[in-house]
């Protein structure tokens, strides 16, 4: 998808031409041998990451089109029968013009509408950023197979710098573009990942304009953001209550001390397994202090949440249904681990989503004067 390239049409040509006003009018021309009667599909991404059909049409005469209504904006793929690849345009009222090679798809060209102008020059940076990664891949793998210790450190380093390049990119986008679905679509992950505070994530929607907040993308988010109120800062902690390793039921007012993490892991995730020694070492130092951790693990089977229990040496409470995402960690909002709940001897949460030295920082901070 990264490398397909868009061009800019007149505004005014938009509407001037459209032949469908109050929807979409997609008119593609394909050069190379396409026979007639050639099947084509516009397809949308549904709820579980799979193409699903928008409609179908054909090929006649090196031509095909599609029409439709586009009650909101809508990132729709053009699939071909025969032909590798697939051609993502964004659904808007108005005339949007394709034109491409039946060999080279990818480097569809696509004109008419406001939408599609943006969504070329998100991607035409980012074609730039997957070069930089394929090149940074390359040449580890070079200094791997010279056994080049000290080259793979220094490009490993660069990758975590350029991480941070590209995420900055994609955030200033977002900001940048309050008009643009890729914007709402780029929060929704910032959302899904974690990467971004609350605060920040609310900030970036409430700039939309009404267009984008109508669209699937924005309206996840807000779901989300209402949803989360449950477990914001200054809220009480929903309650719960699941097995220990042993198999008695543990509630979490019956684990709650001066002041609590609840650490929502799994043994399968590395970046939790990670955290474990940071964790290991706050539990050491402030335990006395009136510091409790509550593990609620997301494994999918018991012998895996038990031996990451032994291999990281966690000496605290820990619960878990063995069921995955289950429902304590929709209570929680919870879709990516590790997050962490500090909460306070009331069992109101007080931060959340903190790790390594942010994390150790605010213990210090809660429980460094009582020892």
């Amino acid at each position: 998808m990264k490398k397909v390239i868009f061009g800019i049409f007149a505004i005014g040509l938009l509407f001037s031409c459209t032949s469908n006003p109050d929807g979409f009018s997609i008119n593609a021309t394909v050069q190379g041998d396409l026979d007639n009667g050639t099947k084509v599909y516009l397809k949308r991404i549904n709820e579980v990451n799979q193409p699903v059909d928008v409609d179908t049409t054909t090929v006649e005469n090196g031509k095909f089109s599609f029409t439709g209504k586009a009650d909101s904006l809508d990132l729709q793929y053009i699939f071909i029968d025969n032909v590798n690849g697939n051609i993502p345009v964004i659904i808007e009222k108005g005339t949007i013009d394709i034109s491409f090679q039946k060999d080279s798809i990818l480097f569809a060209k696509i004109e008419g509408t406001d939408q599609n102008d943006m969504f070329a020059k998100f991607l035409n940076q980012s074609k730039i950023f997957s070069k930089r990664y394929t090149s940074m891949g390359q040449d580890f793998e070079k200094a791997r197979a010279s056994g080049d210790l000290a080259g793979q450190d220094a490009i490993q380093e660069e990758l975590l710098e350029f991480r941070e390049e590209a995420k900055k990119f994609e955030l200033d986008f977002a900001k940048e573009n309050p008009n643009a679905l890729i914007s709402a679509m780029l929060l929704e992950r910032f959302q899904q990942t974690q990467e971004l505070p609350e605060n920040e994530i609310n900030e970036i929607y409430e700039a939309f304009t009404p267009e984008v907040k109508n669209t699937a993308a924005a309206k996840r988010i807000k779901a989300f953001m209402d949803k989360n109120k449950a477990t914001a800062i200054g809220s009480k902690a929903p309650e719960f209550s699941a097995p220990t390793p042993t198999g008695e039921q543990l509630a979490l007012k019956d684990a709650l001390g001066k002041y609590t993490i609840i650490d929502f892991w799994a043994g399968w995730c590395k970046p939790c397994r990670a955290e474990n020694p940071n964790l290991v070492r706050i539990y050491d130092k402030y335990k006395e202090s009136g510091l409790k951790i509550l593990g609620v693990s997301l494994d999918k089977t018991r012998e895996e949440w038990t031996d990451a229990i032994t291999a990281d040496g966690l000496e605290w409470n820990q619960v878990s249904n063995v069921q995955y995402f289950d429902e304590i960690a929709k209570l929680y909002n919870v879709n990516a681990i590790p997050a962490m709940f500090i909460l306070d001897e009331n069992g109101v949460i007080i931060a959340k989503d903190l790790r390594g030295e942010a994390l150790e920082n605010k213990i210090a901070e809660l429980l460094g004067s009582t020892m």
